[in-house]
């Protein structure tokens, strides 16, 4: 590497979740999610017409919802952090600021400036139990189901 640096200088999610399985014990390391066909869709409208949802993998807390899925109705009152142990990077990120894994407020300001024609009052929570049997087969479904019911366009995912 040039320079002598011998490491990236921004986190690399793939590299320690390896190491972080590989200290938990396990035999072999983290599989990433593959797909041949992107689960993706191009929006059937313009952005400023669509109704967005946003989907964290903050744990907020109580919910409405079974397992560690979550349907979410409003943010904590007082915007505070209720988090449980659940796995995210202390070393690399914090939650000082609500804004960066639940940005609401923004959000909604990007809907009054017409960018986004509106946000959901509703909004998903998903479990970091890197669980990908889980994910496609109790969360994923689960949470379409919520946005189906709410009528959602896009999806915005914001990882904490």
């Amino acid at each position: 590497m040039s320079q002598g640096i011998s490491h990236r200088s921004y986190v690399s999610y793939i590299d320690k979740s390896r190491e972080y399985y590989q200290a938990q014990g396990y035999e072999r390391p983290y599989r990433w999610a593959h797909y041949e066909d992107v689960p993706f869709a191009r929006l059937a409208k313009a952005l400023s017409q669509c109704r967005l949802g946003v989907v964290t993998t903050a744990d907020l807390g109580p919910s409405t919802a079974p397992r560690a899925t979550k349907l979410y109705t409003a943010p904590n009152a007082d915007g505070g952090h209720l988090f449980t142990e659940k796995s995210w990077d202390r070393e690399a990120t914090h939650t000082n600021d609500p804004e960066t894994y639940l940005p609401l407020a923004r959000l909604g300001e990007h809907a009054a400036a017409g960018h986004i024609g509106s946000l959901n009052p509703r909004f998903y929570g998903v479990p970091t139990d890197y669980s990908q049997r889980l994910t496609l087969e109790h969360d994923a479904p689960q949470v379409e189901a919520w946005m189906r019911e709410d009528n959602i366009d896009a999806a915005l995912l914001v990882p904490l």
